[in-house]
């Protein structure tokens, strides 16, 4: 029989369902484990939010399995000033936020000078490709006015606001934090310059992403407001510059590597989406011509990372929220993506030759 130091340990060992990443023990959440005569195991927990997240009762079950078969969960609940002393200690333990100096998380900025070219799948993908390599990952809906992201990666429940942090909401083991959670289905998004501005910066440093390894950012088509905010704000960026085999749209691309330039971030690569279709026959057809990404990459001297093709499986994935890598795991564009990731984690960021550029 396990005795009290055990069953607690197998409780702290427990991942938090909010806080995903870290255990309760870790999190100092269990106040006490105690097993009665009855075998009855009670399970006393200190948490910053009112009742047991979902999926907590399960996984206290499966923790606990063999050792009873009824658990009791008392929850006491830290009052506001107890959960802002909590969460500004654990915010301090994360490290720096991202994107200031001495932040561990690099930041992938997947970005175009147009729309169209499948930015949000590619950032989408790329982000659940990086998590499935064992990364800690978020990702940021840039788009602010045309955010896809969370239906994308099959998002149910909205962040939960812990003291003044926002704890964004997991799926696939990717962190998402999108406008698409503040705007009703019946609203449009119609702001200037100063509202996105703060947008982004609550996005980025109200947002509690814990130590990730890589943020993934959904930039917006284009080089206005956002993509200059994001440029502030994350001044060490790494650029993949997203475009399709159409030698137009690799002209329009290349502007985003043009302002990637003018504000001192590092273009790591070239993304081909929508490359070719493979016909039942087995043969590659390529719908929209061919040869933009790698003159693209040419052009800018960098790699062109993965090709991606089009895929029926990946267009339905990304309406119902499941990933290529789930929704076609053994196709080429699952490949394609997984290629991408080891592309990406490849490239280690340079130093900046100027660090105090500010784009007024």
């Amino acid at each position: 029989m396990p005795d009290q130091d055990q069953l607690f340990d197998a409780v702290a060992s427990i991942e938090s369902p909010l806080f995903v990443g870290r255990t309760l023990g870790e999190l100092g959440l269990v106040k006490e484990v105690s097993k009665k005569l009855t075998g009855k195991v009670k399970v006393e927990l200190l948490l910053p939010t009112g009742g047991p997240p979902d999926g907590l009762d399960e996984r206290l079950r499966e923790a606990l399995d063999g050792h009873t078969n009824s658990v009791d969960v008392d929850v006491e609940v830290m009052d506001d000033e107890a959960v802002t002393t909590w969460m500004t200690d654990l915010k301090e333990k994360s490290g720096p936020p991202i994107g200031e100096p001495g932040s561990a998380t690099r930041t992938i900025a997947v970005s175009s000078g147009k729309g169209g070219v499948g930015k949000s799948s590619i950032s989408s993908n790329l982000a659940v490709a990086l998590s499935k390599k064992g990364n800690k990952v978020g990702i940021v809906d840039g788009d602010i006015w045309g955010f896809s992201i969370p239906a994308m990666m099959g998002i149910v429940n909205p962040p939960v606001m812990v003291g003044e942090m926002i704890v964004p909401p997991v799926s696939h083991g990717v962190k998402v934090m999108s406008m698409d959670y503040f705007v009703g289905e019946d609203k449009a998004v119609i702001w200037r310059g100063p509202m996105l501005h703060k947008a982004i910066e609550q996005f980025l440093k109200d947002v509690f992403w814990d130590n990730l390894d890589f943020l993934i950012v959904d930039m917006p088509p284009g080089t206005g407001d956002i993509a200059i905010s994001m440029t502030q704000f994350l001044p060490r960026a790494q650029v993949v510059v997203a475009t399709t085999p159409q030698p137009t749209a690799q002209r329009v691309a290349r502007r985003a590597a043009l302002m990637a330039a003018e504000v001192d971030q590092q273009v790591i690569g070239v993304v081909e989406n929508m490359s070719w279709f493979t016909g039942d026959d087995g043969k590659r057809y390529e719908l929209f011509g061919s040869g933009g990404g790698q003159a693209l990459a040419d052009e800018l001297e960098v790699d062109l990372m993965a090709k991606v093709p089009l895929l029926p499986e990946m267009g339905r994935g990304a309406d119902s929220g499941v990933p290529v890598s789930l929704a076609a795991p053994e196709s080429e564009a699952a490949r394609a993506f997984d290629q991408l990731a080891d592309a990406v984690i490849e490239k280690r960021p340079r130093i900046r030759s100027n660090p105090a550029l500010v784009i007024k």
